[in-house]
């Protein structure tokens, strides 16, 4: 993970004709936040979109306009999702969208943004099929870019990574198992986390998919510990992990658990689940950690303003929101037809990394771009930061009742 000096940075944020610091006297522009309001991934999408338009136009905003938010809540079923875009795009007519959070939904959304010609900048879901759509008709979905999340095989990549340095190369785990619900970015990942496993030299004794409502999980745990392995990989985001964790926990099951719990990555899951997640070590987009010059001023800022820590989609949705006034700073409009290809130039430094993107819209990962972090939940209720070895501050800790066991 590339660390940023602070003139890189200035430059980003300087880039000729970007914030205008003239009078803003013209209509504003405004962004369509499609999202679901109930979860915190929603509200941060929300909370995060407004503040950085607050810091833009507090600078003048773009073009002599200001930017303005409407919000429109997608939930997390599809024919929600799409009367959500249909509301933004042609009842209000936003210049352009930043949200998004389930695949199924955003899927679902492509063919009437398309239509809509409106862009959207995809802050949540993670299923590579979403800019695919790009790569199989370019002039019909261009008006698609993902932002954040790194995809779905990216998220596998980078768990593959994890097992094999982390687990494998220093943990000595040999055999492991993957669980995760049954959801098209898990289908999409699944295949290529095992495959990756298994060609490092790792054993995966077996891969469940269970149903996002799913509440006993005692059977899966029965299943896995009898199957022998030493690790479960997990792969959840609407799931009820709440219950996964506690249950897991509650079972004092002798196999320690990580991977992506997206729900794990709220600041309050250590604390609303009584403790019961220490130990699991979970992928993060965003940490406090200087992982770029903005990561800590964002995530400070955020969190004075909203009086919790931002996840992921916060992240995704402010850079999505400087990337876009960026790119209609530079084509001088914000006429789709000129600010997708300034879109596709995007060389911008944002909380996570460095934001490209490649020929089919999607954000660039690997070194020196976007990546993950993993934190183990330590005893006291904080996060530390354990895989990529650069970056680690911290041993990762067997479950307290594995402590001291071979």
């Amino acid at each position: 993970m590339r660390q940023y000096g602070w003139a890189a940075f200035a430059c980003a944020m300087l880039a000729p004709g970007f914030i205008t610091a003239a009078r803003a006297d013209g209509p504003p522009i405004t962004i369509g936040v499609p999202t679901s309001v109930q979860l915190e991934v929603g509200r941060d999408s929300i909370d995060a979109t407004q503040l950085a338009i607050d810091e833009i136009n507090a600078k003048g905003g773009v073009l002599g306009r200001k930017l303005r938010m409407i919000v429109a809540d997608e939930t997390e079923n599809p024919q929600e999702g799409v009367a959500a875009i249909n509301k933004l795009t042609a009842d209000e007519h936003v210049d352009v969208l930043i949200g998004g959070y389930t695949s199924g939904v955003t899927l679902a959304q492509e063919t009437h943004i398309a239509d809509s010609k409106t862009i959207y900048l995809e802050v949540g879901a993670a299923s590579p099929s979403i800019t695919d759509f790009v790569r199989r008709n370019y002039k019909r979905y261009q008006y698609i870019f993902r932002v954040s999340p790194i995809n779905a095989a990216h998220q596998a990549e980078a768990l593959i990574d994890f097992g094999l340095g982390k687990l494998k190369g220093e943990a000595g785990v040999e055999k492991i198992a993957i669980a995760g619900e049954n959801a098209k970015w898990v289908q999409d990942l699944a295949p290529i986390l095992k495959a990756g496993l298994e060609k490092g030299g790792m054993t995966v004794t077996s891969v469940d998919l269970f149903d996002a409502d799913t509440s006993d999980f005692s059977p899966l745990f029965t299943k896995i510990k009898a199957g022998g392995a030493q690790y479960i990989m997990v792969v959840l985001s609407h799931a009820n992990s709440d219950v996964f964790v506690k249950q897991w926990y509650d079972a004092k099951l002798p196999i320690p658990i990580g991977g992506i719990d997206v729900k794990s990555q709220d600041s309050d899951f250590f604390t609303r689940i009584g403790g019961k997640a220490v130990s699991e070590t979970v992928a993060n987009n965003i940490i406090p950690v200087p992982m770029t010059p903005l990561t800590m001023p964002f995530w400070n800022n955020f969190v004075a303003r909203f009086k919790r820590p931002p996840v992921y989609t916060g992240a995704g949705s402010y850079d999505a929101v400087y990337i876009y006034a960026e790119a209609v700073a530079r084509a001088g409009t914000t006429a789709p037809d000129k600010v997708i290809p300034a879109l596709e130039k995007t060389h911008y430094v944002g909380t996570e990394g460095l934001c490209e993107f490649d020929a089919q819209h999607d954000i660039k990962y690997g070194p020196g771009f976007i990546s993950l972090a993993f934190a183990q939940w330590y005893p006291d209720g904080s996060r530390v930061i354990v895989w990529p070895k650069e970056i680690a501050k911290g041993a990762m800790n067997p479950p307290p009742w594995l402590a001291g066991k071979p």
